[in-house]
């Protein structure tokens, strides 16, 4: 079960934050009483991370042309210099 931690207890008690985290799941800072971020052990961010991540197959297989992730992004290149005619 998560915890909402008020931001200045979060930054004055950072330790007891990350252990209660890593011990009993995601924690949620509030600021001004408004949820603005959370802490959650790194076993979960990578597992979000995996899921948000399309792989080779899922991209081919799509509906719509997704080609802007297969193509790696293009270096910038400096112009040559014509060969000097004489």
């Amino acid at each position: 079960m998560s915890r909402r931690w008020p931001v200045q207890d979060a930054k004055s008690k950072f330790s007891e934050l990350l252990a209660t985290a890593i011990t009993e799941g995601p924690q949620i800072v509030t600021k001004r009483g408004v949820e603005t971020a959370a802490l959650l052990p790194i076993e979960q961010w990578r597992r979000l991370e995996r899921m948000t991540k399309p792989d080779l197959k899922e991209l081919l297989l799509a509906p719509e042309a997704r080609t802007e992730q297969l193509t790696p992004p293009r270096r910038q290149h400096r112009p040559r210099k014509a060969p000097a005619m004489g």
